[in-house]
């Protein structure tokens, strides 16, 4: 099939475009002008230069595609000009689904993020649990509404949609929060061990590429929603199997009121510099706060996802950082 691919050259993207060429499917991948396509290129999959934000670019490049992947997306927890937020999660959603009904794409794939969820009553939660009344973050709280533009034009003008919804993501080159943790920790810098009891749902990366591909693959899904993560570990259990497989020594615990404290004076200077935050944002202490806590066995009963053991995991990030 082809495949019209959004946020190719990003963590998540570029495994899934590696899983599709493996799978024989020629995926089309949209670029920014600004984009490190390196990766992409040694692939040699098609590369069209467009902005989810700019609808016209898109239409033009989705003619002729089958199907649409849609990983385009600010995955931050902060940036100078919050407005972005809404104008890529939000609008430039609308934009990928509104040209895949237009160009009449057969399935559109977007990959959401399970801490839309929030914190429902009942846990772990499943996809069919209400979400919860807050998100703690710009990110989560954009990203919940460009699911929900997508949701809508499914049921009110057919789009073929299926949704993504990964917990915490975990794989070698995460250059996001993760990614950054796992490093710094590695590193002996991570100064305290916030939230020790909020547990959290993890993932590797890979999985969540073949789930993608799983999911666009699969028939008769149409609508369907996918939780994707297996593996509850509080942010002391995270840290314990870090330093099992590192040697380094557990961070000390911290109260969370002080925590929340001082993630909140360095995020109003990084607002009143314009500068990115020294240590973790108000957004992202908020979410570590709050756990996500999932049951993703739907995706490995109906389609067949097989989920990497987390010491695996963990132990290939730590063994790459190392190296």
């Amino acid at each position: 099939m082809r495949i019209f691919v959004t946020g190719g050259t990003g963590f998540i993207g570029s495994h899934v475009v590696k899983r599709l060429v493996q799978k024989d499917h020629e995926p089309i991948c949209l670029v920014r002008s600004t984009s490190n396509t390196t990766e992409l290129e040694k692939m040699g999959v098609g590369l069209v230069t467009g902005d989810v934000t700019n609808k016209d670019s898109l239409a033009e490049c989705m003619v002729g595609c089958d199907w649409v992947v849609n990983l385009a997306n600010i995955y931050s927890w902060w940036v100078p000009d919050k407005r972005i937020y809404t104008k890529v999660n939000v609008e430039g959603t609308r934009n990928v689904m509104e040209c895949a009904l237009e160009t009449g794409i057969s399935k559109v794939v977007h990959i959401s993020t399970a801490y839309v969820y929030g914190k429902p009553e009942t846990l772990p939660f499943t996809e069919e649990t209400p979400v919860g009344s807050v998100r703690p973050s710009e990110y989560t709280r954009t990203k919940y509404e460009g699911d929900l533009v997508a949701f809508q034009l499914y049921e009110k003008r057919g789009l073929p949609l299926v949704i993504i919804y990964p917990g915490t993501v975990v794989g070698t080159g995460d250059p996001k929060s993760i990614g950054r943790y796992i490093r710094r920790f590695l590193a002996d810098r991570v100064p305290n061990t916030a939230f020790p009891n909020a547990v959290h749902t993890y993932v590797y990366v890979g999985d969540v590429a073949e789930a993608i591909v799983l999911a666009l693959e699969k028939e008769h899904n149409l609508g369907e929603k996918y939780l994707i993560g297996k593996y509850h570990l509080s942010n002391l259990e995270l840290a314990e199997l870090l330093s099992d497989l590192s040697g380094v020594s557990i961070p000390p615990k911290t109260p969370g009121a002080i925590s929340l404290l001082v993630s909140a004076v360095i995020s109003l200077l990084a607002d009143l510099t314009n500068r990115p935050p020294s240590l973790p944002p108000l957004d992202y202490m908020r979410v570590i706060r709050d756990g996500c806590v999932f049951d993703g066995s739907k995706a490995e009963q109906e389609m067949g996802l097989e989920y990497t053991p987390i010491h695996d995991i963990l132990k290939e990030a730590v063994e790459s950082e190392k190296q």
